[in-house]
């Protein structure tokens, strides 16, 4: 319990953002530029499920490199949306695997915001498993684990293309009345220059806290919401996010718990006895280990420096390239935080697409993930290996 108390330390700073984020996504709804905002993508998509799927990987793989805000941005946009969505009958699994895809192929790829940190990451943890590599190396590696994941979403969202029925929750999902005229005033552009705000600050000081929290601020400050009205802001901030903060703060909890029992190291070195000679199996065996990892740790920039440490003289041992090596260690972090529940590529969809409680958080969001995303790189991957 203490290490599991002591572990949550490590996401407090994502789950005070989820609180915080939440309070301004509320602020959004009821000054009504969510309307206004969901009315302007629905003139975009002209109710067109594919073009609302690709927006929303634009927006996540933006998110993950020009305008580093992770998944900040699906509590503001996806709530204000359902309604239209509704309307148009979108599967939302369709958007729970696009958003899998945005949010994990940008860093994975390109060393630009958080792949920056992942890549160097990669660096670090071969370096001291005993195995020196470049930043080319990894660019020129993981884009065949973003195409493969890019096959796999495609088929996802064609397979879930077809109409799906939800129920309009009133009072939660807005944009459902188009008889409603609804015009920009003072108020919508005081909310868009919060929102800048918190973009803003969250890249000159690296902290998502601090960036919504001055965005609030100064919604309050303008007038967009009441002084007397803070505590109706943040309690709707508390009931949008407050369970994925919760699952987050455990998620860190369980991976302080299951690093220190030195429980990884033992699986790891037991399957390692039982490899053989084959690359073909050991690169399945690995995969899968880092498969099972990920899932309980929700994070693969928490597994790679975890597995780096056996995977990288074990596959150096059974002669693979360095290339093939920067792929399993990749695959084996990501197909696992692609579908575990306790990751933010996971919580973050959920978070926004779960709003009315039409939308479950294992079944319509980690286990489609898993399926489209995780599953073709198990499958896809570890033959791959033996080619590189």
């Amino acid at each position: 319990m203490k290490l599991l108390v002591g572990g949550m330390g490590a996401n407090s700073d994502t789950a005070l953002s989820y609180i915080l984020l939440g309070a301004l996504a509320y602020c959004i709804n009821k000054s009504g530029a969510a309307e206004v905002m969901a009315r302007q993508i629905g003139k975009l998509i002209r109710g067109n499920k594919f073009i609302l799927a690709i927006i929303v990987m634009l927006f996540a793989v933006v998110a993950e490199t020009f305008i580093p805000i992770h998944i900040a941005f699906i509590p503001i946009l996806i709530p204000p949306l359902l309604g239209l969505m509704n309307k148009m009958k979108v599967d939302r699994r369709m958007l729970a695997i696009s958003f899998g895809f945005g949010l994990k192929a940008p860093y994975i790829t390109l060393p630009i915001a958080y792949g920056a940190i992942f890549h160097d990451l990669i660096i670090t943890s071969f370096k001291k498993a005993g195995l020196a590599i470049n930043g080319n190396m990894i660019i020129s590696t993981n884009w065949i684990i973003a195409l493969i994941m890019g096959i796999g979403v495609t088929v996802g969202v064609i397979i879930f293309s077809r109409d799906r029925e939800y129920a309009t929750v009133s009072g939660v999902v807005v944009g459902a009345d188009e008889s409603k005229e609804v015009k920009s005033d003072k108020n919508h552009w005081l909310i868009l220059i919060a929102g800048v705000i918190t973009v803003a600050v969250q890249i000159m000081t690296n902290s998502l806290p601090l960036g919504a929290l001055c965005g609030l601020v100064f919604i309050v400050a303008t007038g967009v919401i009441k002084f007397n009205e803070i505590q109706d802001m943040l309690d709707g901030g508390i009931h949008m996010m407050g369970f994925i903060a919760f699952v987050m703060l455990l998620a860190a909890g369980y991976a302080n718990v299951i690093t220190n029992s030195g429980a990884i190291d033992k699986i790891v070195e037991s399957a390692a006895g039982v490899l053989g000679g084959s690359k073909l199996v050991s690169a399945y065996i690995m995969i899968l280990l880092g498969l099972l990892i990920t899932l309980g740790i929700g994070t693969s920039f928490g597994t790679v420096p975890i597995i780096s440490a056996i995977y990288v003289p074990l596959a150096m041992k059974l002669g693979f390239s360095p290339q093939a090596t920067i792929l399993l260690v990749t695959i084996a972090a990501v197909c696992g935080d692609a579908g575990s529940p306790a990751s933010d590529t996971t919580l973050g969809p959920t978070a926004g697409l779960g709003v009315d409680k039409q939308h479950d958080h294992i079944r319509d969001t980690c286990i489609p993930q898993i399926i489209f995303i995780g599953l073709p790189l198990i499958v896809v991957g570890g033959f791959v290996t033996q080619l590189l």
